[in-house]
């Protein structure tokens, strides 16, 4: 058995060393919010937080993670999605499909923790997630809507 830290709590599964996060999160741990997409990191539809930092589950061995460490899911960004990220997402329609914004609301959440007012090269830089649908233009809006909706939280 190996424990780890998801979403503020102990979780125990069994499991090889060389198993994908990913999996791990879906199948035994049932937290399905984040998705598989292509399996190689680059789409960033599994993105999670390791302490913090945006992370592709898909490409994280999780004989390498410990329960010293914060994993956060979607699942566990806000338990009512009152996070801003999730505001802004409802409030501007900004998913067609939705399949990959888990990943790209994680992402975002991410990169607002490190720079409160990103500009929409640093968006773009730090959210090289994929969409089919072609959401981009709304994702930036989201993430300039979440910084206004941080900022309201603070006053």
């Amino acid at each position: 058995m190996a424990k780890l830290k998801v979403n503020g709590e102990t979780v125990e599964f069994d499991g090889d060393a060389s198993t994908p996060l990913l999996w791990v999160l879906r199948e035994q741990l049932g937290l399905t919010g984040t998705k598989y997409g292509c399996g190689k990191g680059r789409c960033g539809a599994c993105t999670v937080h390791i302490d913090g930092k945006a992370v592709r589950a898909c490409t994280v061995p999780v004989g390498s993670l410990d329960a010293s460490q914060e994993l956060v899911t979607i699942e566990g960004l806000s338990p009512d999605g009152s996070h801003p990220v999730q505001q802004a997402w409802a409030e501007l329609d900004v998913p067609q499909c939705g399949y990959c914004q888990p990943g790209f609301i994680m992402a975002a959440a991410a990169l607002l923790e490190r720079n409160p007012a990103p500009d929409d090269a640093d968006i773009d830089a730090n959210l090289p997630n994929i969409c089919r649908c072609g959401t981009y233009n709304r994702v930036r809006r989201g993430v300039h809507r979440a910084v206004q909706l941080k900022k309201k939280e603070v006053s």
